[in-house]
């Protein structure tokens, strides 16, 4: 058993409420529950100590591991191969079929043999509260209960368990066909035991969760030449989506380095309005119009949130039930993947004024009306009452896309979607006849597209930069012809896309910008981010260089790991970096392709 797996060498499951990392050894080394941002129960990719896990995997040497996806499905199957047979353990949650919040959560593992026999262990321990919270076992021949102040963890098998301290050991033997359970469930302390297992019962409900996830992925309409891809990260997206309010996470993980050993660890398990926003459209060209409509019913609800409070009439990231208190502190018990300290649970960056989220904003409420999502009457004087306080409030400095911490400045990318938004909003108000302030609003979109111009570009390097008066490029400005602040193919967009080759691509791989030479604030540096990887693919096929799009984004491809995922960022020798998996990166893979496909149709007719 590897202490510390690397961060791509895991598949993901989910109920559309929480998640489970399970790793191509068979361990699960992270789930917090009741939701994605809960507190762990298992949380041994930050502390294999003190973390807690949960292992079902052959003893000893001898075997190699092969992890599958159950075909267009989120089950995750494990393969084992040894010299005496082969082994599977299939690891599954099942999908809240109704959008309930609920303080119980399962996970099932069905562990099999198809040839020969193959010898099992399994370990079961628990580290409720991040590691923080100390529990007790209650111990019978085949289930096991571990009660903590914070939560209560079931598990029942089809086979003996036994006690080691207060976690469990279990040993089984299987011949191929034979089938063993082991059933986890946390629920709140208390909480009373789900029924024993059978396996017949387990496996007709492995059935069950596998229609329900080709049944969801039936109703997309995407027929291009990525399906394999372009499925995976939509079943991803929905995965990371909190299913009672609609909310994505952007991550699945806390703390998981953009650096081994670095600084750079975050928490990720929070709904960013910037990330939300950007999905919408990713989910609408796949025909998924129900879950953009759920994003877009929980923005209205923050901006009514906000309605009568002074200040800012966004934050830019909140809980998934919309709660905007998000507090930072350091787990300092915790020594982090491989030693990547501090770890952090909770980010301070959701006090920070990032104005470019009205734009991102106003995009997503545009892209819906194509399929009928547009606010009712109250709704629309909400979004004007937004747009009338952000013409006085668009002109200054910020903290940026990225999250930097090293001072607010005049952030070209925020302006740019400040513009958005403006444009937007216009655009909403003529097609749908709404009141509006059209010549404030028209006013603010001009005065920050010629400043844009004026003080965004640099002559010198004949391309649009980072902040004005710079010279550091940002990889966020490829969104710039996006939204449609520039023509994909006019003369500036295209010299900056020239400069960026030379200073920010690597290999096909992107990078946001350089901390060398724009101090964000923080020491050390990072990988390649693979959001702006796919962002860079988008911004050449629109502007017509679609030999080096589509060789970029076939490359992309070979990064993603085992089945399909991707983290944050990818190091310097093609590893994974970053909390794991990114929803960005998975919507970002998404709106590429859609991109990519209709710019070789049209070459092709």
């Amino acid at each position: 058993m590897d202490r510390y797996p690397p961060i791509a060498d895991h598949g993901l499951v989910g109920d559309l409420q929480t998640v489970a990392l399970i790793s191509g050894q068979g361990v699960v080394d992270w789930l917090a529950a009741p939701r994605f941002d809960s507190p762990s129960v298992f949380a041994a990719l930050l502390d294999h100590d003190r973390g807690g896990f949960f292992r079902l995997s052959p003893d000893g040497p001898g075997h190699t591991c092969k992890q599958l996806y159950y075909p267009d499905t989120a089950v995750l199957v494990t393969r084992f191969m040894s010299p005496d047979g082969v082994g599977e353990v299939l690891d599954w949650m099942v999908p809240s079929r109704t959008p309930v919040a609920t303080d119980r959560h399962t996970l099932m593992r069905a562990v099999r043999v198809v040839r020969g026999s193959v010898r099992f262990t399994l370990e079961c321990r628990p580290r409720f509260d991040y590691g923080r919270a100390p529990h007790e076992l209650e111990l019978q021949p085949d289930a096991a209960v571990f009660r903590a102040p914070e939560g209560t963890g079931h598990l029942r098998t089809s086979f003996p368990l036994g006690r080691e301290g207060q976690d469990v050991r279990g040993e089984l033997t299987l011949r191929a066909g034979e089938t063993a359970v082991a059933v986890f469930t946390v629920c709140a302390p208390g909480g009373p035991a789900p029924p024993p297992p059978t396996v017949e019962a387990v496996t007709a409900e492995l059935w069950s969760v596998v229609d329900f996830w080709q049944a969801w992925l039936r109703t997309s309409t995407y027929r291009g030449r990525w399906p394999g891809m372009v499925n995976r990260s939509a079943i991803t997206l929905k995965l990371l989506t909190y299913a009672p309010t609609g909310a994505p996470v952007a991550a699945a993980t806390m703390g998981l380095p953009e650096r081994v050993g670095g600084e750079r660890n975050w928490d990720y398990r929070y709904t960013w309005v910037r990330d939300g926003s950007l999905s919408v459209r990713a989910l609408l060209d796949l025909g998924f119009v129900e879950e953009a409509t759920a994003f877009t019913h929980w923005l209205g609800d923050r901006l009514r949130d906000r309605e009568h409070a002074d200040g800012e009439a966004l934050q830019i990231m909140y809980h998934v039930d919309g709660e905007p208190l998000l507090t930072e502190q350091v787990l300092g018990h915790l020594s982090g993947y491989r030693g990547s300290a501090p770890v952090r649970l909770g980010n301070a960056a959701a006090g920070q004024l990032q104005l470019d989220i009205y734009g991102e904003a106003l995009y997503a409420l545009s892209e819906g009306r194509e399929v009928g999502i547009q606010a009712g009457y109250r709704g629309w004087k909400l979004v004007a009452r937004t747009l009338d306080w952000l013409a006085d409030s668009w002109d200054r400095p910020d903290e940026g896309i990225w999250e930097t911490r090293g001072g607010r400045k005049d952030f070209t990318y925020s302006r740019v979607m400040c513009w958005a938004a403006f444009d937007r909003g216009l655009r909403l108000a003529a097609e749908f006849s709404r009141p509006a302030d059209t010549v404030r609003w028209t006013r603010a979109r001009d005065e920050i597209l010629e400043q844009v111009m004026e003080h965004g570009w640099s002559e010198p390097d004949g391309a649009y930069v980072q902040q004005y008066g710079s010279a550091v490029l940002d990889a966020s400005l490829l969104l710039m012809p996006r939204v449609g602040f520039l023509a994909p193919k006019d003369p500036s967009w295209l010299s900056t896309l020239d400069a960026m080759d030379r200073t920010l691509v690597s290999d096909s791989l992107v990078y946001r910008y350089d901390p060398a030479a724009s101090s964000d604030g923080l020491r050390g540096s990072e990988g390649t981010f693979s959001l702006c990887t796919f962002l860079y693919v988008d911004a050449l096929a629109r502007a017509g260089r679609l030999r080096l799009a589509r060789y970029t984004f076939e490359k992309m491809l070979t990064y993603a790991n085992h089945v399909g995922l991707f983290a944050e960022e990818i190091g310097l020798s093609g590893e994974q970096l970053g909390n794991f998996p990114q929803a960005f990166t998975h919507l970002s893979l998404i709106t590429a392709a859609r991109t990519l496909d209709e710019a070789l149709d049209r070459q092709r007719d």
